[in-house]
């Protein structure tokens, strides 16, 4: 950990408008928890949808985070079915994608992974792969529309079946043909299985994720935020790549005079370095943990564990990438060290090819960290520039 001993707030400022410039990572963001919300009003506006709380943006962005502050996974997952009634046409649904990619990108987040449920966008008649036809066109637009912005995003799609719901086996097969069959530019990547935890476990969904083996698709798992350690044993034996939030995987430690001690499933992920991918923010919402400053990321963190930084859903939890680093910075006393790693983290475990995780990685992210360590401004990194990159947060 660096310190930051000086806490003036003229150096905070400082350091938020640095990390803001900073290129970002994002693993775990659902499309339908970041919705614009003048865009939400007007979509409502467009298919007769009157079930609004309010129809003034800005009142409505803060219901959102109102609404969503329950300390109940299944009271934030409530606020959901205003986004998902707005998303129901091929339009609503490529401007949705569009959008979220722009607002990403403005936040410098240079790699993206936005995952939905197609079954959740069916009432308007679309089928289900016209769902991913439409977010997919969603994506090649927000990509250009960034672009033309001067900003440089790649996104991809991550598909995802509902854990209550009976359709995980046809959106797995869904996800696998469009991971090999279809000619779809790469943008589907991978599957997810959300909803609500506690009382639904992964394992009632068996043939879903025995095809998703059996073709070869990665996918990751919603685990320990509403449910515990037997959640997120089940995603490994699963074969979960990366475990969605994870937090809850302290309750597998016990602690000595001495130190901290791991048990079987929690030495298994760190050993094996299965990601998690933390949402600091959403997990306080949810109640994961009371106020930020418990929450377990520094520890997870510091005992070894692959952890990532992610949104979850940012307009239901009122955040960005750069809030979220912010985060870590201001409570735990993260430094640029510390992001850089966990920037690292998400793009080397993101589900995207390798070229192109290499490509974002050695074209994006390491040249914008070595440009801070760059303390003489030579444009050449030394020994004095590197020692000044792990003091920057001094």
């Amino acid at each position: 950990m660096y310190n930051t001993p000086d806490t003036r707030p003229e150096t905070k400022q400082a350091v938020e408008e640095v990390v803001a410039t900073l290129p970002k990572v994002v693993l775990h963001d659902h499309l339908d928890g970041g919705l614009r919300p003048g865009t939400i009003v007007e979509l409502a506006a467009e298919c007769g949808y009157d079930q609004l709380p309010t129809t003034d943006p800005d009142e409505l962005g803060t219901w959102f985070v109102q609404a969503a502050n329950s300390g109940s996974l299944p009271k934030y997952l409530e606020t959901f079915q205003h986004t998902t009634a707005v998303m129901q046409t091929r339009d609503a649904l490529i401007r949705v994608t569009r959008e979220a990619i722009e607002d990403l990108a403005a936040d410098n987040v240079v790699y993206a992974e936005l995952r939905y449920a197609p079954e959740l966008h069916l009432a308007g008649g679309l089928s289900m792969r016209e769902v991913v036809e439409a977010t997919i066109a969603g994506c090649a637009e927000g990509e250009r529309a960034a672009a033309e912005a001067g900003k440089d995003i790649t996104a991809r799609l991550i598909l995802t079946g509902m854990r209550h719901a009976d359709n995980t086996a046809a959106v797995a097969e869904l996800t696998a043909d469009a991971v090999a069959d279809w000619d779809l530019d790469n943008y589907v990547v991978g599957f997810d299985i959300a909803g609500a935890e506690d009382g639904f476990p992964a394992s009632g969904h068996a043939e879903a994720f025995a095809t998703l083996r059996q073709r070869l698709v990665p996918f990751t798992i919603h685990a320990g935020e509403a449910a515990g350690l037997e959640s997120i044993k089940e995603a490994v034996q699963l074969g979960a790549a990366r475990i969605g939030h994870g937090a809850r995987l302290y309750e597998d430690f016990s602690a000595s005079d001495l130190c901290i001690e791991l048990s079987q499933v929690s030495s298994y992920i760190r050993d094996r370095r299965i990601p998690l991918e933390l949402c600091p923010t959403s997990n306080v919402q949810t109640g994961v943990c009371d106020d930020i400053a418990d929450h377990p990321f520094p520890l997870l963190f510091d005992l070894g564990f692959t952890c990532t930084v992610n949104t979850d859903n940012r307009l239901v939890s009122g955040t960005t990438m750069t809030k979220e680093m912010m985060l870590l910075v201001n409570t735990f006393d993260y430094g640029y060290p510390e992001l850089f790693q966990l920037t690292a983290n998400a793009i080397d475990n993101a589900f995207a090819d390798l070229p192109t995780r290499e490509r974002i990685m050695d074209t994006v992210v390491y040249p914008a960290y070595m440009a801070l360590a760059d303390a003489d401004g030579d444009g050449e990194i030394d020994s004095t520039d590197a020692e000044e990159l792990h003091l920057s947060m001094d």
